[in-house]
């Protein structure tokens, strides 16, 4: 459809998972798209797609990449800040590594790729902050992750408050998508696939979610056809968290 036909785009994390959904999604509608990742170049990423070695964490990283878009593009059009990790670990086994190394990414890095973007963004930008339901509603075994991701939801509120109308700046807050960091999360529960049962029970959709279904929320985030839309969470669970824990089956 084009929706995003010669916008610049810059998506962080985009090796695997959602944010490589995001980038053959962007680049199905015609955006020049330049991801990210702290190894080498995936062998099977299109050559048509920009590539650069990053840590997100890492100031002079950022501002590589700050410069790179300025260098190839004159400035950015959309910026979707996808790259995360997940310790699976309640607070009292949180050790302050696990703070630095998690934090610097999911909630400085988001600030850092923030602050360096916005300067250079074109009118009618885009910022998309991939969340997670993990910052509405805790899971288990995830202290540091649930609080990253409720830090995302409140930056996206207010860059958008801050810098509109030049740019729109919403977040994406995924449910149970099917990634590896999914399989970690399930694999700290006393019956890993009993609370895969269950969790999967509780989807009124009838089924976990893919990757492909943040990038399409993602397109449309990016698209004009979300003009009015700034400084929102958008939940994508399959309905999960609309839920009553009552078993719907007993009614």
């Amino acid at each position: 459809m084009n929706r995003l036909d010669g916008q610049a785009a810059l998506v962080t994390g985009g090796r695997q998972g959602i944010g490589r959904a995001i980038v053959d999604a962007f680049i199905a509608e015609g955006a020049d798209v330049t991801t990210c990742g702290r190894g080498g170049r995936p062998q099977n990423l299109p050559p048509t797609i920009g590539w650069r070695q990053a840590d997100m964490a890492s100031a002079d990283d950022i501002e590589d990449l700050r410069r790179e878009m300025l260098e190839r593009f004159g400035g950015l059009d959309i910026l979707v800040n996808n790259a995360g990790i997940q310790i699976e670990k309640t607070i009292l086994d949180t050790s302050d590594e696990d703070w630095d190394t998690l934090m610097g990414v999911n909630a400085k890095g988001v600030f850092m790729a923030c602050r360096a973007m916005i300067p250079i963004m074109k009118r009618g930008g885009v910022i998309i902050n991939i969340g997670s339901i993990s910052g509405k509603v805790a899971d288990p075994g995830l202290a540091l992750y649930n609080a990253s991701k409720a830090f995302v939801h409140g930056l996206t509120r207010s860059i958008a408050v801050d810098h509109g109308p030049k740019i729109r700046c919403n977040a994406i807050c995924p449910g149970w998508i099917m990634t590896g960091m999914t399989d970690a999360a399930f694999a700290v529960a006393d019956d890993p696939a009993a609370a895969k049962t269950d969790a999967l029970a509780r989807h009124p959709a009838g089924r976990f979610g893919q990757a492909e279904d943040i990038a399409a929320m993602a397109v449309w985030l990016a698209s004009d056809d979300a003009a009015f839309a700034t400084g929102q969470c958008f939940v994508v669970d399959g309905g999960m968290t609309s839920a009553s824990p009552l078993n719907p089956g007993l009614f």
